[in-house]
């Protein structure tokens, strides 16, 4: 497929009511525009990380070369690996060699932010390990896209898996790379949006708890909260935590 032909702008007679950028493609790469809109849809409404990146991993086995599919992200600040997404179980096994500092294409493309692209684990000499361990597993090429809004940092890897040597070409590449940026951006706002929501949850709990201590003790707003917070501090717990507590026991923690 050509990737030029996706952003081109055909000067042709079009039904009235279509989008022009996809009534000007050729019939199969309409319908893959068609399929990237409705991706779109479905991860600006799905109602969490499985099942974003979920829609992301299916979409990649209709619209990409590949035999499996898997999405890899970072969690604890890009310490550590969470595997919400995989077509395939092999998948999993493949991330699992590369977690914990492991070396391999997944690694890489997350240091470096860079498409890593394996032609044939027969044949590459990168990571000799885990190429046979990998190629024993049936998978013979790989390209993993990292995942990115940008200037931030890399929020996982988009992981792409044939059983057929040298099978991504470019045109997989560039089709890759736009899937991995709706992925990146969906992931983002999600995880946005989680936080978002669970600070108003924390400073809904504060709130509850600091009434209860300001009613039974006769404590102004200041003096209850620091209460609070001392007991957070002393007893090593979240300061929301240390409020949920209060709420259902009616006493703070020892």
């Amino acid at each position: 497929m050509s990737t030029s032909a996706l952003s081109g702008t055909r000067r042709t007679r079009r039904p009235v009511g279509e989008p022009a950028d996809v009534r000007a493609l050729p019939p199969h790469e309409n319908a893959l525009a068609r399929r990237f809109a409705q991706l779109a849809l479905e991860l600006h409404d799905s109602g969490g990380i499985e099942e974003t990146v979920g829609a992301v991993v299916e979409f990649a086995l209709q619209a990409l070369n590949c035999s499996h599919a898997g999405v890899a992200l970072t969690t604890n600040r890009g310490r550590e690996l969470e595997i919400p997404a995989v077509t395939h179980p092999v998948v999993a096994e493949i991330y699992q060699l590369q977690v914990g500092g492991g070396k391999g294409p997944l690694t890489e493309s997350m240091r470096d932010h860079a498409i890593v692209r394996v032609r044939d684990t027969a044949t590459d000499h990168r990571w000799p390990e885990w190429a046979a361990t990998v190629r024993a597993l049936g998978v013979r090429s790989v390209l993993d896209m990292p995942l990115t809004t940008g200037k931030a940092p890399v929020v996982g890897v988009l992981g792409l898996y044939s059983a057929q040597p040298d099978a991504f070409g470019p045109d997989d590449e560039a089709i890759a790379h736009i899937l991995a940026r709706h992925a990146s951006v969906a992931v983002a706002t999600t995880r946005h949006e989680t936080t978002l929501a669970a600070a108003v949850d924390a400073r809904k709990l504060v709130g509850q708890a600091m009434g209860i201590l300001m009613e039974r003790f006769n404590l102004d707003g200041d003096r209850a909260f620091a209460i609070l917070k001392r007991y957070s501090q002393d007893t090593n717990t979240k300061l929301r935590d240390v409020a949920q507590e209060l709420i259902d026991t009616r006493r703070l923690p020892h």
